[in-house]
């Protein structure tokens, strides 16, 4: 007689299916989450890629999967949480405790780098590493560049050479994108590509200095555990058959070696659950690669897609806006953003005559909507770049808007634009003594004690710019010290605009400012925003006292609930504004050449991160969304001249917003 051979239902990752009876469980799962959000919540065995859309419950997903797996009977310590910092990871065990039990907050969960700190102590020596060793923060490791550095005779180097902090990057995103040296160099800075084997050299002397030393900097830690779990050894094995679960947040946001390393991970249970948003990749800056998540079903070939497309933030309108920008993107998940909420306004599409105007609008919408009774804490100004709000936040002290801003710095806290701002400091009151240690310190051969010097004789009535500079001056002090005062006369005896005094500042501090910084042409753009801004006005005192900003130095993720209570403005770049929401949201200077930048028009990659950066922008918005730009933008070699919106905004349809062109009420 024939045996009888059951066949098992499969699901689609080709592993058994769980049958679970629902009723035992303290928490009603199933109407608590959406359908999709359920199914991601109740996968057990396998490798699932959940894509998370803008505002689908990313976090409460996790939280939820979390608490089940538990309740299921899993050790909360054979469940790994990876998140990208340590709040985020707290936050969610927190929640997952609240949720069900204690016995959720007894999970593995933490940074990559944290899990890899706590994994190489214990398990170190299997890999000929002393388990104590000594963690390098980035100071730490870049101080060790300099003491390289510095062995180097660079002043036998007629050439500029690059700056610790310069190296320490080169090196570092090798190690964290897998590309060379040589290739980083030719990418980001081809002005020092000519030092490529002085670069090699320093970092064999960086990486063998640390292996002597048993020192780890940041990237040591990813590269030894990732070292670890490849050669499967006897320690990896044991720790490995202690996981069951492995899960990963904003996968979207990991590198090359974080790739390696959930790879690695999940080697054993074969159980690994990621998730993220593909739109969302915007930190490639940092060495996020963009192909981890869209090939993360190459890495695990049975995986099953699971997607949270339900929204539970913006209105219908901001949705369409935002699935129309990214539905462009050439290479995505496609996913359609929805929601159950009621309707509202359609997004709005700001044309003004130029930078100032814009600034004037976002004011007086920002005063109607908080007469509608929307608190400034709910509104926000997002941009692509820092130097974007500078205008922007010159108005609303004029308009006493209290305001906050994240990410990049403010205006005056750049060392660059302080540089140009104490030169115009001392035409306006020569006893700034501040401004002249600022200015006389940029000048080669002028160190702190000839410096201080040279203000004595200033405070002592010896020197005054008010006189032109003689002979007897460049024979004292060499030609250096004539040449400032030389442009300090000149600048304060003629009767000139703001805009023309910081024109001629501007071409004396050029060289100087060049010599200072290795990444000087990202801080020229700062650097040309000042001289626009200086076009606004006809005194330089009203000038300077409006340059007088007080900054904040938080980051917005980071500041204290008893801040959040305060009623205050967010600006912030698009970087430092992700995973969060407003009431209303404007995005400025949607300048085709500015966002997306002119830098990535020849890059694809670039150009398509741009535009994840718009969609991010866009999603922030709950109620009210706002893109504005200029059309015509200031010069100074050209003067004004017309742009064109951004390619992102170009050409959206009436059904999806509405255009606004100002005017200025005379």
């Amino acid at each position: 007689m024939a045996k009888k051979y059951v066949i098992k239902r499969l699901n689609k990752t080709g592993l058994p299916q769980h049958e679970v009876d629902e009723s035992r469980f303290t928490i009603h799962y199933k109407s608590q989450l959406n359908q999709e959000q359920f199914e991601a919540a109740t996968a057990i065995d396998g490798a699932y890629l959940v894509i998370a859309g803008a505002g689908t419950g990313k976090t409460r997903t996790l939280v939820y999967r979390v608490a089940r797996l538990v309740e299921m009977g899993y050790d909360p310590k054979s469940i790994l949480l990876l998140t990208f910092t340590r709040k985020a990871s707290k936050e969610m065990m927190d929640r997952a405790a609240i949720l069900l039990d204690h016995r959720c907050s007894k999970i593995n969960g933490g940074t990559f780098h944290s899990f890899a700190n706590l994994t190489l102590r214990k398990y170190g020596k299997t890999i000929g590493l002393d388990p104590g060793f000594t963690i390098l923060d980035q100071s730490d490791s870049e101080d060790l560049i300099n003491l390289i550095r510095s062995r180097l005779d660079i002043a036998k180097i007629k050439k500029r050479f690059p700056k610790k902090n310069t190296i320490f990057k080169v090196l570092s995103l090798s190690v964290n994108t897998g590309k060379s040296i040589e290739d980083i160099l030719e990418e980001d800075y081809p002005h020092f590509a000519i030092y490529l084997d002085k670069f090699l050299s320093m970092n064999n002397i960086y990486q063998d200095y640390k292996k002597r030393n048993s020192l780890l900097d940041y990237d040591d830690l990813l590269i030894y555990l990732r070292k670890f779990l490849q050669d499967f050894g006897p320690g990896a094995k044991s720790l490995l058959s202690q996981i069951k679960f492995v899960m990963v947040d904003e996968y979207q946001d990991t590198n090359k070696l974080q790739s390696d390393i959930v790879l690695g991970l999940t080697q054993v249970s074969k159980n690994v659950m990621v998730v993220g948003d593909d739109s969302q990749s915007i930190y490639a800056f940092r060495g996020a690669n963009f192909k981890n998540i869209m090939e993360f079903p190459k890495l695990f070939p049975e995986s099953k897609l699971i997607k949270l497309e339900e929204n539970y933030r913006s209105t219908q309108q901001i949705l369409d806006f935002t699935n129309h920008i990214i539905d462009r993107a050439v290479e995505k998940y496609p996913k359609k953003l929805f929601t159950r909420k009621g309707d509202g306004e359609l997004p709005v599409i700001v044309s003004a005559n130029n930078e100032n105007m814009q600034s004037k609008f976002i004011v007086d919408r920002i005063l109607e909507l908080g007469e509608e009774g929307i608190p400034l804490s709910e509104m926000s100004v997002l941009f692509r770049s820092s130097y974007f709000s500078f205008d922007l936040e010159i108005e609303l002290n004029k308009a006493n808007i209290p305001f906050i801003k994240f990410g990049g710095m403010k205006f005056i806290e750049t060392a660059h634009v302080k540089d140009m701002l104490a030169f115009l400091r001392i035409v306006s009151n020569p006893n700034d003594l501040v401004s002249w240690f600022r200015v006389l310190l940029l000048h080669e051969g002028i160190g702190p004690k000839k410096a201080q010097k040279i203000m004595d004789e200033v405070s002592q009535g010896n020197l005054n710019f008010t006189l032109e500079p003689n002979e007897e001056l460049n024979n004292k002090y060499k030609i250096k010290v004539y040449q400032l005062f030389k442009l300090l006369y000149e600048i304060q005896k003629k009767d000139q605009s703001p805009a023309q005094r910081a024109e001629e500042v501007y071409y004396y501090y050029e060289p100087l400012f060049k010599d200072k910084y290795d990444d000087f042409n990202k801080r020229k753009k700062d650097l040309e925003m000042f001289m626009n801004i200086s076009q606004n006005y006809k005194s330089l005192d009203s000038f300077l006292a409006d340059m007088a900003l007080d900054p904040p130095s938080d980051s917005v993720a980071d500041v204290d609930a008893t801040d959040k209570e305060k009623d205050y403005l967010t600006l912030s770049t698009i970087h430092s504004a992700k995973g969060l929401e407003w009431h209303s949201v404007f995005i400025i200077h949607a300048v085709d050449g500015f966002f997306p930048s002119s830098q990535s028009f020849e890059n694809l990659d670039s150009l398509e991160e741009e535009r994840r950066l718009m969609y991010v922008a866009s999603t922030r918005a709950k109620q009210n969304l706002y893109v504005s730009y200029p059309m015509n933008i200031f010069d100074r070699r050209q003067g004004f001249t017309f742009s064109k919106p951004s390619r992102f905004i170009a050409g959206i349809g009436e059904e999806l917003a509405e255009e606004w062109l100002l005017e200025e009420d005379i």
